[in-house]
């Protein structure tokens, strides 16, 4: 509250001016503060963090012997490899395309790593291979970001199964059939649902040129795709050379 307090100094003269003196009390505006914040506090949401939970690989024994990283824990019909690259000038900056997105390459070759011989060549569907093994390159989407190309056209592919069920009921979450609570319950039932034959289980690796986002938008597509089993593997001296190979095929062609 405020208050007006006059004062003549003590004197009274004929025709003097009097001092007035304002006092504003904010003992009110505490009570105010106290209100105000007791409503926000308790009318305020609280969001959770959202963080993406990455299986990494285990660190191998010391006292066992190396296999192909650890690949045997894999089945290898589902098993999918990526190597995200990226290009860089002479600078060592990434190199962009018109739409000023980086120029991102992605390897990938399903089942079991290729074998490399002791001349250093790289043998595609060796003994005892179920499935071939070449590696191949695509960008991550087409311009259109559909999944008709690029390496998501290739992930949908590889997750058919677990896409087609899903669609169904996101048709009913669309409709209002089934609220999104439930929709992402029955989501995470599906893709974590074992009897499906080609659940795609993929190991995710960068090159030392490789950007953070290309590596991000790598874990993207296993979100986009709805790929359960997924990891971020080591880049080795192998993966580079199945990398040369591929180049060195391709530019001869």
């Amino acid at each position: 509250m405020a208050q007006i307090e006059q004062s003549d100094g003590g004197k009274k003269k004929k025709g003097a001016q009097k001092k007035m003196h304002i006092h504003v009390d904010f003992t009110p505006m505490v009570d105010m503060n106290m209100l105000l914040i007791t409503f926000f506090m308790l009318c305020t949401t609280m969001i959770k963090s959202q963080t993406l939970s990455i299986a990494l690989p285990a660190p191998p024994d010391p006292n066992q012997e190396r296999t192909q990283d650890n690949s045997e824990t894999v089945a290898e019909t589902k098993a999918i490899t990526l190597i995200i690259d990226s290009e860089r000038d002479k600078d060592g900056n990434i190199v962009t395309d018109a739409d000023g997105n980086p120029n991102d390459v992605v390897y990938y070759y399903f089942g079991f790593e290729p074998t490399i011989d002791e001349n250093k060549n790289v043998i595609f569907g060796g003994e005892g291979y179920k499935v071939d093994n070449t590696v191949k390159a695509e960008k991550f989407v087409g311009n259109d970001g559909s999944a008709t190309q690029g390496i998501r056209r290739v992930l949908h592919d590889r997750n058919a199964q677990v896409l087609e069920k899903l669609e169904s009921y996101k048709d009913q979450w669309r409709r209002g059939k089934i609220t999104e609570e439930e929709f992402q319950n029955i989501a995470r039932e599906v893709r974590n649902d074992s009897t499906f034959t080609t659940r795609p289980q993929v190991t995710v690796k960068a090159t030392p040129q490789a950007s953070w986002q290309s590596v991000i938008s790598a874990l993207d597509e296993m979100q986009i795709n709805q790929i359960s089993q997924y990891r971020i593997g080591t880049y080795t001296p192998t993966d580079s050379l199945l990398i040369v190979d591929y180049k060195r095929r391709n530019s001869a062609e």
